[in-house]
């Protein structure tokens, strides 16, 4: 039995973690909309027309959990050409598109000032476009190589034209499973770091969760509390995106070959509870590139009011064994179907168009 849960009260972490596991999946629903319905009353459903450009391939911090990145030795390897670049973003525009989320691997040889050129040169020629782009790890990197500070690098980055940064990197924020999962990547306290400083100079940012390789639940919701926790100190959070592991071509399924594809009831029962949980972050996306177009849907019964990216590129995700795909009218027709108000916003979350 499960105990009551107060909504005009804050969860706690031992609530959380009796709802993930003993609550029903049509309980975790209603109380999640409940919830949902306090912030959201006008019953607006959002997404956004954007982009993935992966600018590089080439990456040196090895996850094993990632199909995505090559070494630079790999006869597939790229670095992209500004011209390839600035034919994608046209593509983009042509759709009526606002937003590029640029990221790549990390490039042992890309330094700020490559970093500077690019994003000048894209705001410079698109202005109307929103770069919300590099990751908390690109970012500490790019100061490493670069022998600056993060904050330096964030600045610089802020002052040519970058907007907001992306929550990826996060998978899990436990060091005990980051150490297996990528142990070259940045640990918990370096990416929060990068996030508090970028919410330091007004630069707002995105929270991410990558579930389903070996984490606990309490893991799970000790992520939760670190997010909700820098939420209470900053208000730097936009939006938090939760999405299953995809083990097709990775290292980690080759190592771990008995690691199972996370289910729907599984992604709906922690989508509901992180909306119970993080009330000081007010959208929660919902992951339909992984979780297919139907369980997307779902999702919006389960907490989520934002169905994210129409996603007109996504190679990293690809890579590892997903290809779900959904254009505009396709979203629109989706949220109306379960009776909510569909509008085109921009990286701020600002209505742009309703439907």
């Amino acid at each position: 039995m499960v105990k009551p849960i107060n909504l005009d009260k804050r969860l706690s972490k031992e609530e959380a973690l009796d709802l993930i596991q003993n609550a029903s999946l049509n309980e975790l629903g209603r109380l999640a909309s409940q919830k949902k319905a306090q912030l959201h009353p006008d019953k607006i459903t959002t997404f956004v027309v954007d982009r993935n450009i992966n600018y590089t391939n080439v990456c040196w911090v090895d996850c094993k959990f990632c199909a995505f990145y090559r070494h630079k030795r790999d006869e597939d390897s790229y670095v992209l050409s500004y011209e390839q670049i600035d034919e994608k973003i046209e593509e983009l525009l042509a759709i009526g598109g606002t937003q590029i989320l640029m990221q790549g691997g990390v490039h042992p040889n890309l330094k700020i000032d490559y970093y500077e050129d690019l994003v000048e040169h894209i705001h410079t020629k698109f202005p109307q476009i929103t770069l919300h782009s590099f990751s908390a790890i690109e970012i500490t990197y790019i100061a490493k190589v670069s022998k600056i500070s993060k904050l330096e690098v964030l600045k610089r980055l802020q002052a040519k034209g970058l907007s907001s940064i992306p929550g990826a990197g996060a998978e899990i924020l436990s060091d005990k499973v980051r150490d297996i999962i990528a142990p070259k990547k940045i640990d918990v306290e370096d990416w929060l770091e990068v996030h508090r400083l970028a919410h330091s100079i007004g630069m707002k940012t995105t929270a991410t969760m990558m579930f389903g390789t070996i984490e606990s639940d309490e893991d799970i919701i000790e992520h939760w509390d670190l997010v909700r926790r820098l939420q209470d100190e900053t208000n730097g959070f936009r939006a938090f995106i939760m999405w299953s592991f995809q083990s097709a071509n990775t290292k980690l399924k080759e190592e771990i070959p008995d690691l199972k594809p996370q289910s729907s009831n599984r992604y709906l029962r922690l989508l509901a509870v992180s909306r119970l949980f993080l009330d000081n972050v007010p959208n929660i996306q919902s992951s339909w590139v992984t979780q297919g177009s139907y369980i997307g849907q779902l999702a919006l019964k389960f907490g989520a009011n934002d169905l994210g990216s129409t996603m007109m590129e996504e190679n990293v995700v690809a890579a590892a064994g997903a290809s779900n795909c959904m254009n505009q009218d396709e979203m629109i027709t989706l949220i109306k179907d379960v009776g909510e108000n569909p509008a085109k916003r921009n990286t701020a979350y600002e209505i742009m168009e309703r439907y």
